[in-house]
């Protein structure tokens, strides 16, 4: 095999440009106000762009679709927070993230 080839293949940024599949669907999330600020202070190094995306979000009008895989991995993070795994997140924080996580695992 070329190794070359497998460099490519195991890049982080090749890895957070997952394409969505012909039958994947959008799912609508609203996230705003407190919850939307302590998500974006969350240092989310393993997200693989979601964090960037999340960055991009304001929060006004339209709320962000998000793709299963997409929730499945903010999913993942939350429950870092959830379990008391980021010592940087105040005690507010971890009440407004956890119940974002729990709107989150009822979709």
């Amino acid at each position: 095999m070329d190794l070359r080839r497998l460099e490519r293949r195991t890049d982080a940024s090749t890895l957070g440009s997952m394409k969505p599949g012909k039958y994947d669907q959008k799912h609508q999330v609203r996230i705003t106000g407190a919850e939307l600020r302590e998500l974006k202070r969350l240092d989310m190094p393993e997200s693989l762009g979601l964090d960037q995306r999340i960055q991009r979000f304001s929060g006004d009008a339209s709320h962000p679709a998000w793709y299963r895989w997409e929730l499945e991995r903010l999913l993942e993070m939350l429950s870092l927070v959830v379990d008391g795994g980021d010592p940087f997140v105040s005690a507010k924080g971890r009440v407004r993230l956890t119940k974002l996580h729990d709107r989150l695992l009822a979709l």
